[in-house]
């Protein structure tokens, strides 16, 4: 596998696409803080890392639901710089998704962080994908 965080947000993208509660996909580190932005933006209702059977690192992910109109919280990601093509971003030229209604997740050097809170730090780095 080349693109191993391409792959945990497929798997999710694929997840919310057949209305499933939870799924569960391969950890790391990168994949962890990624849930954890994911958490406590809103966009999922729980998280759980473990160890799978053979004793790989394991993520659970419990996918959220709007009550009333049974509409996943994520309507899309998207995933921006990839192995072929790294995509960078300063603070002047940091994006806003959805007009600021959804997220980037940027790894920085203070850590994998949201859009908004790398302009508050006032640091760029790698922008990993698009959650809106």
């Amino acid at each position: 596998m080349t693109d191993p965080i391409a792959d945990f947000l497929t798997r999710i993208r694929n997840a919310v696409k057949a209305n499933h509660r939870v799924v569960e996909a391969p950890g790391s580190k990168i994949k962890q803080e990624i849930t954890k932005i994911l958490y406590d933006q809103g966009y999922i209702l729980a998280y759980k890392f473990e160890a799978d059977e053979k004793g790989h690192p394991a993520i659970k992910i419990a996918l959220k639901y709007h009550p009333e109109t049974k509409a996943n919280a994520i309507k899309g990601l998207k995933r921006v710089s990839r192995p072929g093509l790294r995509q960078y971003a300063d603070v002047k030229t940091m994006p806003t998704v959805q007009n600021g209604l959804g997220i980037a997740i940027v790894s920085t050097s203070k850590g994998v962080m949201t859009d908004k809170k790398a302009r508050q730090e006032n640091v760029g780095g790698e922008v990993l994908c698009y959650v809106y």
